[in-house]
């Protein structure tokens, strides 16, 4: 990329500009199943747990099923974090080089 024009350099930063805002959102839902997670655990096992349909809530009649959904939640939205932080590496990494080229 030593000849980039700066259309190349303009699109890579918005690159990362996107992979940033993807990072924060799948970031933000670990952190939301994470705390629900973390309040089913405390909760006592006599009070019913909803959860949201659409519009609707709906009690949870088997909370060991609904846990297993979350965890398993969580574990493909960490794959996928890791895959966008070495995505943003990536492109941080051209982006330095370029910037690196023209100076």
């Amino acid at each position: 990329m030593d000849n980039s024009s700066p259309q190349d350099i303009q699109a890579l930063v918005q690159e990362l500009q996107l992979a940033r805002n993807q990072i924060q959102t799948v970031s933000t839902q670990i952190n939301e199943i994470s705390l629900t997670l973390q309040s089913l655990s405390k909760q006592a096992k006599d009070r019913p747990v909803f959860r949201a349909v659409g519009n609707l809530l709906l009690e949870v009649e088997d909370r060991e099923e609904l846990v297993k959904e979350l965890s398993s939640s969580k574990e493909t939205f960490e794959s996928h974090l890791e895959r966008m932080v070495e995505r943003e590496n990536e492109l941080r990494s051209q982006y330095e080089s370029v910037v690196s080229s023209i100076e």
